[in-house]
């Protein structure tokens, strides 16, 4: 989420310095129209409390292991993103060409980034709530993400919180 918020970010600072450069304003005042819209489809996307399909289905085809996976978060990251970073480098490659080109594609890694804001606390809360761990396993880049579910620690502040001061309430 916060890669793809980087990516719009990257991209309307070239988009803003191509049309700049062109002294093209009309440029500038319809990119951030489209920017704003953008943001309100975004947030209005990402408003639900509730996991999307793709999550749910990304968590409940975990698979279970009781090691930890090998950890190369590099390789993980570039097989995930990188996608989003051809398109990123492309869009703004063009920026002093065509600055119309990352201008029109900042709305989308923002549409994305806003939609999926809320994702990590449903993946949060079902660690928390079942003691578990999620760990992205290393595949293609062509390939779909695939999670592996390992034991953790469960969180049981609350509950045990609220047991202390019945007990000390006897």
């Amino acid at each position: 989420m916060l890669l793809f918020g980087a990516s719009a970010t990257a991209l309307a600072v070239v988009a803003i310095a191509g049309a700049d450069a062109d002294g093209n304003l009309t440029l500038i005042f319809v990119a951030v129209g489209w920017w704003a819209v953008a943001a309100v489809a975004g947030a209005w996307l990402g408003r639900s409390e509730s996991t999307s399909a793709g999550i749910s289905r990304l968590i409940a085809s975990a698979r279970s292991t009781t090691a930890l996976p090998e950890l190369e978060p590099g390789t993980i990251l570039f097989n995930r993103l990188w996608t989003l970073a051809a398109f990123t480098i492309v869009s703004g490659a063009l920026a002093f060409l065509f600055p119309q080109v990352p201008a029109t594609a900042v709305g989308f890694p923002l549409i994305a980034a806003l939609a999926w804001r809320r994702q990590v606390g449903a993946v949060i809360a079902i660690e928390e709530r079942d003691g578990v761990r999620f760990w992205v396993e290393r595949t293609s880049p062509f390939k779909p993400t695939r999670l592996i579910r390992t034991p953790g620690f469960r969180r049981m502040g609350e509950r045990i919180d609220g047991e202390l001061e019945r007990e000390s309430a006897r």
